[in-house]
């Protein structure tokens, strides 16, 4: 398999988490989100993946239909967790499922969706707000989505070492890259202490720690 990944990209940590979770072998096409005007939106790259957007996750076919090309992540996890069942990055009863899959998706389409990068850029080439105004509202939507985060966790019973049960799920997944962006950027997160125990009980794990922006192929400084 081949990932087109940014190295501080959420969606394509995310992805890299799951495929070092299942051991699957994967190589790292980097795709620079910022060098050259984008290189997700030139056309070559488009050419993949018509959204202009990362990871883009190739798996080699054989047969005459060519490679099978997947965007979007959280498609590609379930994709994953379809032709690699074990470890499961899902529980095994419906009602579990969906609980999972509901931290993932807070995450994913909202929280992460309006801090995305050409979200940001919009802000400042479009709206002409300044870098404050700017990161401004990043730490805002990100601070106020995972703080509802929060409260769903540490109401539940069913999260343990990690957003369910003991061992490392979807929502891991999603979790750890827009803690890790949250950090970055300095959000305040002094009131979430479940989502930081389970974000430290993560790097604890051989699987996140490879896949963190700092380990990639392409990191920069």
């Amino acid at each position: 398999m081949k990932l087109y990944s940014y190295f501080r990209s959420s969606a394509s940590y995310r992805v890299r988490i799951a495929l070092n979770l299942k051991g699957i072998p994967y190589d790292i096409v980097p795709v620079h989100l910022l060098k050259h005007g984008g290189e997700q939106l030139s056309q070559l790259y488009r050419t993949l993946n018509s959204d202009g957007l990362v990871p883009t996750l190739v798996e080699d076919a054989d047969g005459a239909d060519g490679p099978h090309v997947l965007t979007q992540s959280l498609a590609m996890i379930e994709y994953l967790e379809e032709i690699h069942p074990t470890p499961a990055l899902l529980p095994s009863t419906p009602l579990d499922r969906a609980f999972v899959r509901g931290v993932a998706l807070a995450i994913a389409c909202d929280t992460h969706p309006l801090n995305n990068l050409r979200v940001l850029r919009y802000l400042v080439h479009e709206l002409k707000v300044d870098e404050n105004a700017k990161n401004a509202w990043y730490r805002h939507w990100c601070e106020s989505g995972l703080a509802a985060l929060e409260v769903t966790l540490a109401r539940d019973k069913r999260p343990g070492k990690f957003c369910y049960g003991d061992t490392p799920t979807l929502a891991d997944c999603c979790l750890v890259p827009q803690i890790f962006n949250a950090q970055r950027l300095k959000c305040d997160l002094s009131a979430m202490p479940t989502l930081m125990r389970i974000y430290e009980n993560c790097q604890q794990l051989e699987a996140f720690v490879n896949a963190a922006p700092q380990n990639q192929p392409d990191a920069e400084a």
